[in-house]
């Protein structure tokens, strides 16, 4: 050991630095819900383009499964990166003061992770539209936080669902 190993050593014994605590693993104020909005509108997206595609086609021919398959793919990619989302947030962004005055946050986030799931699993048109509308509540909830306001609008994409966009 150096002697200057030593001497710090010697000093943190004698006097220790305070320990350092944060809430999150990164610099606050990067964190958003858009991502997860934009995952559960893509699940709802496709399921409904899956929807459609069972309808259109009496067979089941290379074009019908290859179309099919990415649907199914990227419904359940999309499904977990909303998950994803929320699991951050829920683990690095809000704190016990949010949860104290948003009690229905942690029923929120645990049907968020079910929802998911179940968008996984199934091609659910309800589950993903629930999964959507959870994910909507969550992002409100957020935004209130940071004591800005919210507003519903119908979202711009084909899913054409509701949407939680700040009002900035």
């Amino acid at each position: 050991m150096s002697f200057l190993h030593a001497l710090f050593r010697m000093l943190d014994t004698i006097a220790p630095a305070p320990v350092a605590r944060a809430h999150c693993d990164i610099p606050c104020g990067i964190y958003d819900p858009h991502r997860a909005l934009m995952a559960a509108h893509t699940v709802v997206r496709m399921v409904t383009l899956a929807q459609e595609l069972e309808q259109k086609h009496e067979q089941h021919d290379a074009d019908f499964r290859n179309s099919m398959i990415r649907y199914i793919a990227t419904k359940e990619e999309h499904a977990e990166v909303c998950k994803h989302e929320v699991r951050i947030l829920w683990g690095d962004y809000f704190k016990p003061e949010h949860l104290q005055k948003h009690p229905q946050l942690h029923e929120l986030v645990w049907k968020a992770m079910k929802l998911g799931s179940k968008a996984r699993q199934e091609a659910n048109l309800q589950a993903a539209e629930e999964l959507l509308e959870t994910v909507n509540k969550i992002a409100e909830i957020f935004w209130e936080t940071k004591g800005i306001k919210t507003v519903r609008v119908k979202a711009p994409y084909p899913t054409a669902r509701e949407t939680v966009y700040p009002k900035l």
